[in-house]
């Protein structure tokens, strides 16, 4: 059965190994591999991962007894208006169409709306499928961004929300 827990500090290998298997399935055909290895080292380094750590990022780790499926980050980025962001959500492609992404979802739901949210937002490329899990579980697109994120490379991706 697979179960959900808070992750920890020492954890974060687990994040890391779950994001490099993931990215290349996920977005070589969007972005190319040169982009998901410098994006990879600037988001999934351990420094990086440790500082979201630190500065009260929840993750969530998606496993059975030995295995580790999936994993979901989130936070908050307006105290004023109560609007969360779910910066991560990943699960290996062995795992897809088990219910895993599902479960993480809920659980970040859960969690923000017991913590008083109003909204939880979220950037997905606009090529990725997985905007359209997003669209099936109640998130609107609220905008449309492009980030210039270093080295000549660029997200392109939707701003989505959920309102509580």
């Amino acid at each position: 059965m697979i179960t959900l827990r808070k992750a920890k500090e020492q954890d974060i290998e687990i994040i890391r190994d779950i994001a490099a298997a993931t990215w290349p399935s996920t977005y070589l055909d969007i972005i190319g591999q040169a982009q998901i290895d410098y994006m990879l080292e600037k988001m999934y380094n351990k420094g990086e991962l440790l500082k979201q750590f630190l500065e009260g990022h929840i993750f969530l780790i998606a496993e059975d007894n030995q295995n580790q499926y999936g994993f979901a980050g989130y936070s908050i980025i307006n105290l004023e208006e109560k609007i969360y962001k779910l910066h991560k959500l990943y699960v290996l492609p062995s795992a897809h169409g088990k219910g895993v992404g599902k479960l993480l979802i809920n659980e970040v739901f859960n969690q923000v709306k017991n913590a008083g949210a109003s909204a939880l937002q979220l950037n997905v490329n606009k090529h990725n499928n997985a905007k359209d899990f997003y669209l099936k579980g109640g998130f609107t697109i609220k905008e449309s961004m492009k980030l210039d994120i270093g080295e000549g490379y660029y997200m392109d991706d939707y701003v989505m929300e959920y309102r509580f």
